[in-house]
């Protein structure tokens, strides 16, 4: 029989040779892991680059189509361009929703910027800049609110508003106007001068082809206004001009001009509202 000692080196042994077959498991484990989540990250990230693919595929072709839709209809000449343009140009590739602004399927659509933009950021720096904006950008904002408008896509120093009824639209522009007015006067900082343009129309699900007529209509009416002005197309006079409770709004007697990318000429009315009491 073999002695204790024996026994006690055999089981040592087994031991031992029991720990090196873990070890050895242990690690193969162990790279097997390792492999599993290298697999997953890459996987990962390959997802992540495709899904990148597709969203900036997209984005590709949608800055592709409104290039070559500005390049058809302005020419090349058409480098440097308003927030107005650009705004009308987002519109017609992304056809927004306006339908849920009015319930009488039509939509009163205002454009509005502040004139020679460009100008005023290389006069007064870029750090100015930003914060005029960020301003400008909040009093829009809540003076929108205020006539329960809706704001579908604000840029750079533009927005494209929209309004369920035409004296909300006015209203709005008239209080953005005054507002400036009395922040130049009170805070003696460098004026800002918006131009603002109103037209009103069919709502998108009336159709595309009028939806997007409609919204190019209220920009070439924002773009011939100029600064502190605000200008209307006919249907929006005509909407207001009889209404008994409207008469702090008026309107001038109008002048006929050409719209780029409509046949005839249109009238268009210059607002002239009631001076602000808080100005005097």
């Amino acid at each position: 029989m073999p002695d204790v000692g024996d026994a006690l080196h055999i089981a040592v042994y087994v031991l031992a040779g029991v720990a090196v077959v873990e070890a050895g498991a242990l690690a193969v484990l162990w790279r097997l892991l390792a492999r599993s989540r290298q697999e997953a990250e890459e996987l990962r990230q390959r997802a992540d680059a495709r899904n990148w693919l597709l969203s900036g595929g997209r984005e590709a072709v949608k800055t592709v189509w409104n290039t070559a839709n500005i390049m058809r209809k302005e020419g090349f000449g058409a480098a440097v361009r308003s927030s107005i343009e650009d705004l009308a140009d987002w519109a017609e590739v992304e056809r927004p929703d306006l339908a849920r602004v009015t319930r009488d399927g039509r939509v009163v659509i205002m454009f509005s910027d502040i004139e020679e933009s460009t100008a005023l950021n290389e006069r007064i720096g870029d750090r100015a800049w930003v914060k005029l904006i960020g301003s400008h950008d909040k009093l829009v904002q809540r003076l929108v609110q205020r006539q329960s408008g809706h704001v579908v896509k604000s840029q750079g120093d533009g927005f494209m508003i929209a309004f369920a009824r035409a004296e909300q639209a006015v209203r709005c522009g008239i209080d953005v106007q005054h507002e400036l007015d009395k922040d130049a006067k009170r805070k003696r900082q460098e004026e800002i001068r918006v131009r603002i343009g109103i037209h009103m129309g069919r709502s998108v699900r009336r159709g595309d082809d009028l939806f997007g007529r409609n919204v190019a209509m209220a920009a070439r009416v924002a773009a011939q206004a100029v600064g502190g002005e605000i200008l209307v197309s006919q249907p929006v006079r005509d909407a207001l001009r009889d209404c008994a409770e409207l008469q702090d709004i008026r309107f001038d007697e109008g002048r006929d001009v050409e719209l780029k990318g409509f046949s005839g000429s249109y009238r268009l009315f210059a607002v002239e509202a009631a001076p602000d009491p808080d100005l005097d």
